[in-house]
């Protein structure tokens, strides 16, 4: 296998960011979705609340959003806990000073971060990226990383297909498969920690199906 990396990715990898710089401009046309609401990143608060808490533990004050897509997430959210307490937007809910935002697919994110984070968060991302670019992009995710790095990945098909009609998860694989390569990367960075979130589907007695998440720890 050629050694690809962030300068010499792989061809499958160039003509999927160009895909992904269509549809971030054009729109997902087939699902009447507005450019504006095409990858905007609203799978990220449904894990803000656990990032909050592994925030906290680390005492996090930056963090990355590596493949962020247009940062929507970021803005006013009007998030309001149990206990009555209202946090405008996710920043502030993190207690978090800087949160910055790096997606190759996005023209005003596009650029490579400079210098490491106190930690990495990166949602619905990986399953996007060909198999042949994993071990360079995880371990640059990873590389931006002082604290913690927490990972969401989907292991199962996505709803959407891109603009050549292929699924948008170009790589299904098992939690045990991605866990060997985050491993991998703590193997290298002992201080460094992961928290992994995998949603994997599920089928019950009845035949009915559902997507269950499984966290992992390394």
């Amino acid at each position: 296998m050629p050694d690809y990396s962030r300068q010499n990715p792989s061809p499958r990898y160039v003509e999927l960011l160009g895909y992904y710089r269509e549809l971030h401009v054009g729109g997902y046309v087939e699902k009447n979705l507005p450019p504006e609401e095409t990858f905007d990143g609203r799978s990220l608060p449904h894990h803000a609340g656990n990032i909050r808490r592994v925030a906290k533990e680390y005492n996090a004050k930056t963090i990355l959003d590596y493949g962020s897509g247009k940062g929507r997430q970021y803005g006013p959210l009007n998030i309001q806990l149990p206990s009555g307490e209202v946090y405008p937007d996710i920043r502030s809910f993190w207690n978090v000073d800087e949160i910055t935002c790096f997606d190759p697919g996005y023209e005003p994110f596009s650029r490579l971060p400079e210098g490491t984070f106190n930690g990495v968060v990166s949602t619905d991302v990986l399953e996007h990226c060909p198999v042949d670019d994993i071990p360079w992009i995880v371990d640059e995710m990873f590389g931006f990383a002082e604290k913690f790095v927490y990972v969401n990945v989907a292991c199962y098909p996505a709803v959407k297909t891109l603009p050549n009609g292929e699924n948008a998860h170009c790589t299904l694989e098992r939690p045990d498969w991605w866990i060997a390569h985050f491993d991998a990367q703590i193997a290298k960075r002992p201080d460094l920690r992961y928290i992994a979130a995998f949603d994997v589907p599920l089928t019950d007695e009845q035949g009915n199906s559902s997507i269950h998440m499984i966290m992992h720890q390394g």
